[in-house]
């Protein structure tokens, strides 16, 4: 990526709002964003250094100079420059394709509009021509032009919502606070236009979770923090109007900041045929160096008897001059050795792989009518040695979608269908759900199959009821009704999501809030509730709570969280249902489901009123302020008891268990790298049986200083050296670690299965030149490693790390704007098409809509396109040694004088035409373990081909037209025909093909049947069963077994309840002044059409079943 201009290092950085001459002063960069390579002018000089960076290419250059030098050459110069022209071509055209699209792609972006504020009024101004200082009006589910500082915003109190999926790949909703000061703008132009603050703040950088900064205005200064900057990149959501003050512009965003630069990428084969290039060119100069030599000799020694009539100057008649000649000579003679028809074929079969993965009906995802690309025609055979493969999560792994799948409440489970055998019934596509339209204000896309949820509720189960009232009462979910009257749920957290949507579908409907009350629709009656308080969610407590009141008076904490920590907080009277309910949890973490434990606590009004006053003075208080809090929360949240447990399931796409496992079993590491919390990921982790029970250590590394980390990763690696070796003892340990310094030796010696989770502000330690080695050295032993909370820079970070230490060949694979910098950083990236947009596509080698489409792109075209490529590498070389070693044979023949054997177009045509069909016929689709014992039609088309286009050739140039056109150029006018009338001819024809495959099928004969392949084996076993009976099909197994994961909320984020109590993030309304009469709906109706259809199916059902383990 090119940035632009070139400017001085910034220290700080000064923007004036509304002001582009104070700005300019310091020539920060504009809005526009460069993500090619060339432009008009750069394209041919950089792209022809690029191109002869290869050496074949620039040893080609070479040749055709000497060639151009009449003394030492017997070919013309055409024979070596038509086929380098057409190469250079080629790959120029395929280069100015690829930018072409990143162009496109920049000027798509740089041309999007925006409202600017210019002169006092607002203007629609393309993106590019946005600067620093300039102030901007962004609206509902518009893309962040910038960085910018919020002054103001449609919502109360200067508060806005964002979705910074592009970021950090998270879709949950993020708040964003105006200074009060600027919120007061409001939408005012004019005094928007007067604004002139001043901000100092940071220089640019890719840290997205930090920004440290002040605004000076009206003689005042107001300090600046990363909650009042929204980041180019983000979506505004749930916010009619924002407007903000642009501080960082195009390459200066923290975004362009973690965008890693477009790498020209090389393949390993093109690395290997460098160097057998110059491999090659050495044996090619010694056999010049042996023929000059005896060139000499022959000179020396026999030339002076043909001096009577063979004429040369007086200078060739020195012998040593007469071998340095001949020297160059038999270099461009014998340079078809490594002719440069072999790139063309190369790109040639890399365009037919490619084509192969286009074309491709088993990557073809036909929901979204999605085919698989191949957007470079470079690297296919590399996909063939990956070891390494780094993935994004959310969007990657996972749909990114929550549905609530199983629950269970007073020791009974619901979510899974029996026959009337009491068999469990698996649950498919054509399994019918649960008919919620009963309830008009259903969410439609919500299903459920266990029928006798919805039987509790009709018939009325009071633990049933207050389970779903929980639900719809705790938590932070946002309502918005649109003018259909169309109910909407702003999410900060997905899972949140799942549940009040269940809550809503089962009948109990979150309906709206006020900082003082939440009203819900119970069963078609509307309920308001007095909010008492509010406990928020924090990554210590992992629980949230609420205190409300009812209408009759009776004071509730509802409280849910994760099941390791809500259960100490249970009354004693609990025992017995908790033991259950935690048989019930370890059946969902076992399906990978993500769980949450549900409690209540009844209160009365005094006590509640003494723990209220003790709230007030820890939140009064400045000492502990925060320890006190907990202390209060802790205080109140006890003795409860427990309703149930939900489990919801964080839906994987299609076929990644599968896939891991294949890509597993291949040998290939699989790394996570995900902006989610470390529970989110380890869930993931958990469902796709990367992590499982019986591994032997998970490592968690969550250090918050350098020290720390270090400590933890010393501790893991004793640990595994211990369980590996059976050393306890630490001195031991210490001396045998000496002996067993390399990590290579030592991750041989380590065994059994391991994990490793870091998060990313351990991570930024653990990439320190350092600690890293260190890091890098338990990573590749462990099984699974999964990185949570990195920023876009650190998943680059760590695939550089794997490249440069493991010389490993790497893979990175997402969906998103903040995928983009690792795969530009791996030797092959991949873009899915997902719900993040295109990004990562346009920035990726190979694209497709599945991660499941992953196994066949490395197993299936990866592992062909290798082993075609080698295949016809060894093909190639061994033509093109027999083809040319009869010229350093034949100089022994005629006096080492550099004549040829063959006539020029023999020479130019062989390579290009003559036997060019055979080889790329087998390195395009040739098949591993498909040597048939019989010619397919693709054989009998190129072989009898290739001899058919030569023998026309022949009798073409050997013909009296072809003589009368060009008598200088084809002067042997019928020599093939009188040629080929010989019988001796045809017998040397056949005697020669002969000897020279019966070594070859007497090779074979006996290596198959002494020492066969494992596919001569299966070719034989396939044989032997020609006629058996085919193997009935198994019923599909259940995908994995592991304990449970508590999967809490992770995604969210402490501050919410604080927002709602506060009352900042609520727009006002005329709410009810007095009764609950004021609040209810006419919503009888649908509760006695339920009931009359229920009628006869309640005796339908069976008693209750709790689960027997």
């Amino acid at each position: 990526m090119f940035c632009g201009e070139k400017k001085l290092l910034e220290t700080e950085r000064r923007v004036k709002a509304n002001d582009r001459e104070f700005n300019e002063k310091f020539q920060y960069a504009n809005n526009r964003i460069h993500t090619s390579k060339y432009n008009v002018l750069t394209f041919l000089p950089i792209n022809l250094f690029e191109q002869f960076q290869r050496v074949a290419n620039a040893y080609f250059l070479f040749l055709l100079i000497l060639q151009l030098i009449p003394e030492i050459s017997s070919l013309s110069w055409f024979t070596t420059i038509v086929p380098l022209v057409l190469v250079l071509t080629i790959t120029a055209v395929k280069d100015a394709t690829d930018d072409f699209f990143r162009h496109k792609s920049d000027n798509q972006v740089n041309n999007r509009l925006s409202e600017v504020l210019i002169n006092g009024r607002l203007q629609s101004e393309k993106w590019m021509n946005v600067k620093a200082g300039d102030i901007i009006k962004l609206e509902n589910n518009q893309f962040v032009a910038a960085d910018l500082l919020l002054l103001s915003s449609s919502e109360p109190h200067g508060l806005c919502y964002i979705e910074t999926a592009e970021l950090d790949g998270e879709t949950n909703l993020k708040v964003r606070h105006a200074l009060p000061v600027t919120s007061e703008l409001g939408a005012d132009i004019s005094r928007l236009a007067e604004f002139d603050g001043v901000v100092t703040c940071e220089p640019p950088n890719n840290k997205l979770d930090k920004f440290t900064g002040d605004l000076a205005w009206k003689d005042n200064k107001y300090p600046l923090n990363n909650e009042k900057i929204i980041l180019r990149g983000c979506v505004l959501r749930n916010s009619s109007w924002c407007f903000g003050m642009v501080i960082f512009a195009g390459p200066d965003t923290k975004l362009m900041q973690n965008s890693g630069r477009t790498k020209f990428k090389r393949t390993s084969i093109d690395r290997l045929m460098n160097t057998l290039v110059l491999w090659i060119f050495g044996f090619l100069v010694c056999m010049g160096i042996i023929l000059a030599i005896g060139n000499s000799i022959w000179e020396h020694q026999v030339g002076d008897y043909f001096q009577a009539f063979l004429f040369r100057d007086e200078v060739v008649k020195n012998p040593i001059f007469s071998g340095f000649l001949t020297f160059w000579s038999y270099i461009i003679i014998l340079n078809t050795v490594v002719p440069i028809s072999l790139y063309v074929s190369v790109e040639v079969i890399r365009l037919g792989h490619s084509h192969f993965i286009n074309w491709d009906r088993k990557m073809y995802y036909s929901k979204r009518e999605t085919l698989a690309e191949a957007r470079t025609t470079t690297l296919n055979e590399e996909l063939g040695q990956i070891e390494y493969v780094f993935s994004d999560k959310t969007g990657t792994l996972t749909q990114n979608i929550m549905t609530f799948n199983k629950c269970s409440i007073n020791g009974r489970t619901y979510g899974e269908i029996y026959d009337n055998l009491g068999r469990k019934i698996e649950i498919n596509e054509k399994t019918k759900p649960v008919d919620f339209s009963f309830n008009p204000q259903a969410d439609s896309k919500f299903q459920f199959y266990d029928h006798s949820l919805i039987e509790s509720i009709k018939l009325g189960d009071p633990k049933v009821h207050e389970f779903f009232r929980l639900l719809a009462l705790c938590h932070t979910v946002m309502p918005e009704e649109k003018n259909e009257g169309k109910l909407i749920y702003q999410v900060q957290s997905p899972d949140e999501g799942a549940l009040v949507t269940a809550a809503r579908n089962f009948g109990f409907i979150f309906k709206s809030r006020t900082p003082e009350t939440i009203t819900v629709e119970e069963m078609g009656k509307v309920v308001t509730y007095r909010l008492l308080a509010f406990l928020d969610f924090n990554n210590i407590r992992k629980r949230m709570s609420v205190i409300v009141q009812n209408p009759e008076g009776q004071i509730k904490l509802y409280c849910k969280g994760a099941d390791t920590i809500l259960f100490e907080k249970l009354h004693p009277s609990n025992e017995e249902l908790m033991t259950l309910t935690s048989d019930h949890l370890s059946e969902f973490g076992g399906e990978g489901l993500r769980t949450l434990a549900i409690a209540y606590r009844d209160l009365n009004e005094e006590y509640f009123k003494e723990w209220f006053k003790l709230l007030e003075e820890a939140s009064r208080g400045l000492d502990m302020r925060d320890e006190r809090i907990a202390a209060a929360y802790e205080e109140i949240e006890r003795d409860m008891m427990l309703l149930g447990a939900t489990a919801i399931e964080d839906k994987l796409q299609d076929g990644v268990i599968e896939t891991i496992a294949s890509l597993s079993l291949a040998n290939i590491k699989i790394w996570v790298l995900t902006g989610d919390k470390q529970e989110t990921a380890m869930n993931i982790g958990y469902s796709c049986n990367m992590l499982t029970d019986d591994m032997n250590e998970v490592f968690v590394i969550s250090g918050q200083t350098a020290a720390e980390v270090w400590e933890e990763l010393k501790k893991a690696k004793q640990l595994l050296f211990e369980r590996s070796t059976g050393f306890t003892n630490g001195y031991a340990f210490c001396e045998k670690l000496q002996e067993l310094k390399l990590g290579s030796t030592v991750e041989e010696t380590v065994t059994g299965d391991y994990a490793l989770i870091i998060n990313g502000h351990s991570l930024g330690y653990a990439l320190e030149a350092n600690l890293q080695n260190e890091f890098l050295e338990i990573a590749c032993i462990c099984k699974t490693v999964i990185c949570c909370r990195v920023t876009p820079l650190q998943k680059a970070q760590v695939v550089e790390l794997v490249k440069t230490h493991r010389k490993a060949v790497t893979l990175a694979i997402g969906d998103g704007a903040n995928d983009i910098s690792m795969i530009k950083s791996a030797h092959i990236g991949v873009g899915i098409s997902g719900q993040e947009g295109m990004q990562a596509v346009l920035a990726s080698d190979y694209s497709f809509a599945q991660f499941r489409y992953l196994q066949r792109l490395l197993l299936v075209h990866g592992r062909w396109s290798y082993f075609r490529m080698c295949k016809f590498l060894c093909y190639f070389f061994y033509k093109n040694f027999a083809f040319t070693l009869v010229h350093f044979w034949f100089g022994f023949f005629c006096g080492f004088s550099a004549q040829t054997v063959y006539d020029q177009w023999f020479i130019t045509l062989f390579n290009i035409v003559y036997t060019s069909l055979p080889v790329l016929a087998m390195g395009i689709f040739d098949q591993i373990a498909l040597d048939t014992s019989y010619w397919t039609v693709i054989n009998h088309v190129f072989i009898w081909g290739s001899i058919a286009v030569y023998f026309s050739i022949l009798f073409t140039m050997h013909s009296d037209g072809i003589f009368d056109i060009f008598p200088n150029q084809f002067p042997f006018v019928g020599n093939a025909r009188h040629s080929l009338t010989q019988k001796s001819t045809w017998l040397v024809i056949l005697l020669t093909t002969v000897v020279s495959v019966m070594p070859v099928i007497t090779f074979r004969f006996l290596k198959v049947d002494l020492y066969p392949t494992l596919s001569d084996q299966v070719r034989q076993l396939q044989r032997a069963q020609d006629k058996a009976t085919p193997l009935k099909s198994h019923k599909r197994q259940p995908r994995r077994t592991s304990s449970r994961r508590s999967g809490y909320a992770f995604a969210h984020q402490e501050g919410y309840g604080e927002l709602i109590t506060s009352g900042k993030n609520m727009r006002v309304k005329n709410l009810p002044t007095s009764g609950l009469g004021k609040t209810m709906y006419n919503s009888t109706s649908w509760i006695e059409n339920l009931c009359k259809k229920t009628t006869d199916t309640v005796n339908s059902f069976s008693p209750d079943r709790t689960v027997k383990l």
